[in-house]
């Protein structure tokens, strides 16, 4: 039964899948469940899938270009305007599409477990809910939530300030938490299979940490994240979509699909190592870079610089540089152990002035990522980056910890901690496109970013990414689409 869902579901999620190109550009598919068609068991997964298809493929890209773990690769030019920090609403467009779609998904299966009393699946669907429409905000900034999802009774949704959809979102978790025991049943998933509500009790938990930490230095929130953090029941281990995924067209990782697989008779070869994150990873023998990327054909690990693909470079050809080390059945990760573990160090040191506990959770962070990404030798990075109380320091092992399972939730924690920063230093600071032909990395401060070459021209030098421009659809179809905002307005948390 199993095997069956998942190709029905990955079917449905990719249905005009043709090539690598075309999953970029998936659309909402007619023949999308609905409640007419099929029941929550295949309505489920569908909302799953909607939201892996984008969150584990372009958002986990983009995110690291926005944050300089990944670079244009080596001769390839399709995401070079991506390494500029070039944004655009058509690219973007995607993105705001099938995350709705998971939401419309996850909003059938939570009224139908309203109606049945099904409240282990209905904490289920609000999760799926409460990560998709958290995602948009941080990505856009402003989206339509409380006017939302009403198809014909209101096709121009007003849009909605981050804040207010935070703790929309914050009491959509609390009201399903309030109703879920540990052995509710839940619909068929691919997130938790077999597992009764409890596993999703600590995903909610997760959520809420991660929304607080976000939303308090906008809102006053430390009591209730004392509360949450006193209770103490988050996951145990990192929640990813494993173990269902398959080596076929359709079946496998969404960014494996995209930038690895032959499956549409050619691979698209663009995702290379930034040389900000090999710098910082090498210069504390960190092992963890051999999990995250694959050597290059010498077997060695190098970096490359953003904004430009070495085209004119005699030296750095392809084989020179390290790609992203994906299988087909690498997770999708939706918030890991490492991840949590941040949160509450930072939870310590800030708001319960505990530097014992701060100590123990941020070095709890580092073994746990080393642990996801099997590799030894944590005790390196503890000793060229130590526990210091700094948003520095954390946000730093943050962004290189997440390099390996989640750039999108990178490039969040960046804006909002401020780190890493960006350097005085440019991309021809670091590469001589003269007769020298040298990418010098050591000139690079281990933790530090810097400018890319010919940057996008809005945000310019010395400055990252703040957010996604407004959808192209909702631009052209929504009248209540707000004036488009600079790429360098940060959004509500990060301000």
């Amino acid at each position: 039964m199993k095997k069956f869902i998942l190709t029905i579901v990955i079917s449905i999620a990719t249905l005009s899948l043709v090539s690598c190109n075309d999953w970029l550009d998936i659309n909402y598919s007619p023949n999308s469940p609905s409640p007419e068609m099929v029941n929550d068991d295949l309505i489920f997964p569908a909302a799953e899938m909607a939201l892996c298809s984008r969150y584990g493929d372009y958002m986990r890209f983009l995110g690291s270009y926005l944050s300089e773990h990944y670079t244009q690769f080596s001769g390839a030019s399709n995401y070079l305007g991506y390494s500029r920090f070039t944004l655009s609403a058509t690219a973007v467009d995607g993105v705001h599409t099938m995350l709705t779609t998971a939401i419309a998904n996850a909003t059938i299966v939570r009224d139908n477990s309203e109606a049945a009393g099904e409240w282990g699946s209905y904490l289920a669907a609000t999760c799926i809910r409460v990560f998709a429409y958290q995602a948009l905000v941080d990505a856009f900034g402003e989206i339509s939530y409380t006017e939302a999802q009403k198809g014909a009774e209101n096709m121009h949704p007003k849009f909605d300030e981050g804040v207010t959809v935070y703790e929309g979102l914050i009491a959509e978790l609390n009201a399903a938490l309030a109703k879920a025991t540990d052995g509710d049943a839940v619909v068929n998933n691919f997130l938790f299979p077999n597992e009764t509500a409890g596993k999703w009790i600590q995903f909610a938990n997760a959520l809420k940490l991660k929304i607080y930490m976000r939303e308090r230095a906008k809102v006053s929130v430390d009591d209730k994240l004392t509360a949450l953090v006193n209770a103490g029941n988050f996951p145990a281990s990192d929640v990813a979509w494993a173990g269902c995924w398959a080596d076929e067209a359709g079946k496998a990782n969404p960014f494996y699909q995209e930038e690895f697989a032959l499956y549409f008779g050619s691979t698209q070869i663009n995702v290379g190592l930034n040389v900000a994150l090999y710098r910082t990873m090498t210069a504390s023998g960190d092992n963890r870079l051999k999990s995250f990327f694959s050597a290059n054909e010498a077997g060695e690990y190098w970096g490359s610089i953003s904004g430009y693909n070495m085209s004119s470079s005699k030296k750095y050809k392809s084989a020179a540089f390290c790609r992203p080390a994906m299988k087909y059945n690498s997770p999708v990760y939706l918030i890991t152990v490492s991840e949590i573990n941040f949160f509450l160090s930072e939870y310590y040191h800030k708001v319960a002035k505990d530097e014992v506990k701060a100590k123990e959770y941020y070095e709890a962070a580092i073994q746990a990522s080393f642990a996801s990404a099997g590799a030894i030798g944590a005790e390196s990075v503890l000793a060229a980056w130590p526990y210091d109380g700094s948003d520095k320091n954390l946000g730093v092992q943050k962004w290189v910890a997440l390099s390996g399972t989640n750039g999108f939730e990178a490039w969040c924690e960046m804006r909002r901690l401020k780190y890493p920063a960006m350097g005085e230093l440019k991309a021809e600071d670091i590469y001589d496109f003269g007769p020298n032909d040298v990418l010098d990395a050591s000139v690079l401060t281990p933790g530090e970013l810097y400018t890319p070459y010919q940057v996008y021209t809005e945000i310019g030098a010395g400055k990252i990414a703040q957010r996604f421009p407004y959808p192209k659809g909702a631009q052209d179809y929504n009248k209540n689409c707000p004036e488009e905002k600079k790429t360098t307005v940060p959004v509500f948390w990060a301000e």
